[in-house]
């Protein structure tokens, strides 16, 4: 099995990456900052003891490269069997007070290159060799399904990428690629990282989460790397919201 995991260079991404050649995959770790990708690919290779991971610069919001990782992908390895669109950012802004240069930076680290990616090497995975092992899985945010305050650029693009993720199930049904959703709360990754250093700020995530706590980034990878999985060989065009019960409460 041949998978590409994009944001990979740390958090959720790498997490994912490492928990996918643990499985067995061969994993592509595509990302902007080569020293991160690269030291990434090289401590999944170290802990399993045998060369499971590569590494590919690509800034996935930018056609060209995104064409450059599909030709790398048919070129290593010839075929591709899973997708994970991870790479994300945020940003703290109201909408009176936001510049249009902060919105688009935003939408389309955030969306636009999920459909870059999944339309590119969407193709390579409608061409590759006949199999019912297919599957995308974009990571999106509680943030899609509850407003936040000052964030209405992240929660809007997030909010797409749920329902982008629907469409392309219904696209790609035809050709036995499964399309899901996971949309994670609160964990430990860069982006919360200097929020989570305010103890007010973690007491508030804690006061609101069912499970009283901030998650950990292995606990969201191992929900998409089922997502990804025969396991879920029935699931298509379901978004699974991993929040320690932030929504309930």
């Amino acid at each position: 099995m041949v998978a590409v995991v994009t944001g990979a260079g740390s958090g959720i991404g790498k997490q994912t990456a490492v928990q996918l050649a643990e499985d067995g995959a061969k994993v592509v770790l595509a990302g902007r900052t080569k020293s991160k990708i690269d030291q990434a690919a090289d401590e999944i290779n170290e802990g399993l003891g045998q060369p499971a991971a590569v590494s590919f610069q690509a800034d996935v919001t930018k056609e060209e490269d995104v064409k450059s990782l599909a030709q790398f992908i048919q070129q290593t390895f010839g075929d591709l069997h899973v997708l994970v669109n991870n790479a994300g950012t945020s940003g703290k802004s109201s909408i009176m007070d936001m510049e249009d240069s902060e919105w688009d930076r935003i939408q389309n680290t955030n969306l636009k290159s999920v459909f870059l990616v999944s339309k590119t090497l969407g193709r390579l995975m409608m061409n590759g060799e006949e199999t019912t092992d297919r599957a995308i899985v974009n990571v999106a945010s509680l943030s899609g399904h509850k407003a936040g305050a000052k964030i209405p650029h992240y929660s809007s693009s997030k909010a797409a990428v749920i329902n982008f993720s629907r469409s392309l199930a219904l696209e790609f049904a035809p050709y036995g690629i499964r399309v899901n959703s996971v949309s994670p709360g609160f964990a430990e990754t860069p982006l919360t990282e200097e929020g989570l250093k305010n103890k007010r700020f973690e007491e508030a995530i804690q006061r609101n989460t069912a499970l009283s706590r901030v998650g950990k980034p292995e606990e969201i990878a191992r929900v998409i790397t089922f997502a990804a999985s025969k396991e879920a060989s029935y699931m298509t065009g379901s978004d699974l919201l991993v929040d320690g019960g932030w929504l309930i409460t």
